[in-house]
């Protein structure tokens, strides 16, 4: 167990993406702690918006993967693969999910429905668009240069 828990400590590849997630995730809420002029911990949280977390921490998956193992190697080509739909995720998918969102959150506010005081409007923001998805991808191939540059 001890062997098992070291080596999850020394695994530079998962520090590479946590890094490479914590550093976009922070830049996203000193942006949002500018604009709301108040720091919430639950910014940590938020999907979308500048730069994109998740093409930070595919992208330093993959780059630390091909120093450890190659950049010819099958580790690196499916780390790729994995990043390319992890990415087209947070591009198309969840942005068709935002979108969807505000066309909902019209349709409640134009019928002029009673909602409860507790109730939230669905988050619009989602996805990511291709200059925040290139900003978190900078940031994931820097983190992976902290570890193996």
């Amino acid at each position: 167990m001890q062997d098992f828990v070291f080596s999850i400590i020394a695994n530079q590849a998962l520090w590479a993406s946590f890094l490479a997630w914590f550093l976009a995730q922070t830049v996203k809420a000193a942006i949002l702690t500018i604009k709301e002029k108040r720091f919430r911990f639950n910014l940590y949280a938020l999907p979308g918006g500048f730069p994109s977390s998740h093409s930070a921490a595919v992208s330093a998956l993959a780059c630390s993967l091909g120093f450890i193992y190659g950049f010819d190697s099958g580790i690196f080509a499916f780390a790729v693969v994995f990043a390319f739909f992890i990415i087209y995720d947070a591009r198309v998918i969840r942005g068709a999910a935002g979108k969807q969102a505000q066309s909902l959150n019209r349709l409640i506010e134009s019928l002029d429905l009673d909602r409860k005081e507790d109730a939230e409007r669905l988050k619009e923001i989602l996805g990511h668009s291709i200059f925040e998805i290139f900003w978190g991808v900078l940031i994931g191939i820097a983190s992976s240069l902290v570890f193996y540059g």
